[in-house]
């Protein structure tokens, strides 16, 4: 049996929907307040929980093999108790569930943000890399990150819970309810800008992808105590990738540019802002969406190639023009 949190999210129900087109049972953890209908249409068994509550998990982890532990609070705004909650606290709550039910693998969805924020132009970075790099103050998205793998590891080194940890990248593709729609609303309203001159080279991930991914990591001998950057299709540019949308909703060109220095002094003054006043929605930008999209550096997914003969099967043209349709078919 596979159990996968955060399955009602982007990765998470593409990793379902790979597990099942591979005849593997499924289990989902969800929330009660989950929107559970891709998961009812797929006929999956459906478990009640909550990372972030330690008594509902031993029963989800019954007769479980592999967990896919990709439950985590997700994107740049928050309170700092709420990604512990989630991403570090629940992770450790499912690693020791995990270790009481005798998980044979565990996979930790990580992110390439637990990095850090380093950058430079022609800096490539794989695996080897340290984690937390260049963290600022409010990062705190990349903070949980690096803490919630470094916790992994630590199971994993003492033998509790055999540990395969993988780092997606920016990721896009069908029931994205996070990126796609603000990038769609701002390029459709033509207030969409090119941070930098735009030729920067994007880690850019359809979901489908990175779940096939997600899958042979989990499911190779060699993979266990290893990480694995699953972080780009191919090649595209900020420029490009933002192009492709606004071809795609009929929209004209991103041509409006606005300098990267200029871009994350604003970001910082915009975060301040949001911080002093208590705001509960992000800003139009913050500095960790700056270093996203206009960063100069790349990470390297050679190891997975390598190891895991992982590639992409949807390229990006494909793979944009779907991610729009549903976008648009559920605005």
């Amino acid at each position: 049996m596979n159990l996968v949190t955060g399955a009602t999210g982007l990765l998470g129900s593409h990793i379902v929907e790979k597990l099942l087109e591979r005849g593997e049972p499924v289990r989902a953890l969800v929330r009660p307040t989950s929107d559970t209908r891709y998961l009812d249409e797929w006929g999956v068994e459906k478990i009640l929980g909550d990372v972030t509550d330690a008594p509902s998990l031993p029963a989800a982890m019954k007769d479980v093999h592999t967990v896919y532990n990709v439950a985590a609070k997700v994107g740049d705004w928050g309170a700092w108790r709420d990604f512990v909650a989630v991403s570090i606290e629940g992770t450790r709550n499912a690693l020791n569930a995990a270790r009481g039910a005798g998980v044979k693998r565990f996979l930790h969805v990580s992110s390439i943000s637990a990095y850090g924020h380093p950058d430079g132009k022609g800096l490539v970075l794989d695996e080897t890399a340290p984690l937390g790099v260049g963290l600022h103050r409010w990062s705190y998205y990349s903070r949980a990150k690096a803490a919630a793998e470094t916790l992994a590891w630590e199971y994993h080194k003492r033998g509790d819970v055999p540990v395969t940890v993988v780092k997606p990248s920016w990721l896009y593709g069908p029931r994205d309810r996070a990126s796609m729609p603000r990038l769609v609303r701002a390029i459709k309203c033509g207030k969409s800008k090119i941070i930098g001159d735009g030729t920067n080279r994007l880690n850019l991930t359809y979901a489908g992808n990175e779940a096939e991914g997600c899958v042979l990591a989990a499911t190779s001998e060699k993979a266990v105590g290893e990480s694995y950057n699953l972080a780009d299709d191919g090649e595209i540019t900020q420029r490009e990738y933002f192009n492709k949308i606004a071809e795609c909703i009929g929209a004209k060109p991103v041509t409006k540019k606005v300098p990267r220095w200029l871009a994350r002094h604003a970001a910082f003054y915009m975060e301040l802002f949001g911080h002093m006043f208590g705001r509960k929605t992000p800003p139009l930008v913050t500095r960790y969406s700056v270093w996203l999209i206009a960063r100069q550096c790349f990470f390297s997914s050679e190891k997975a190639r390598r190891e895991l003969g992982w590639k992409a099967t949807v390229a990006y043209d494909e793979g944009i023009e779907k991610s729009v349709k549903w976008c648009l078919d559920n605005s």
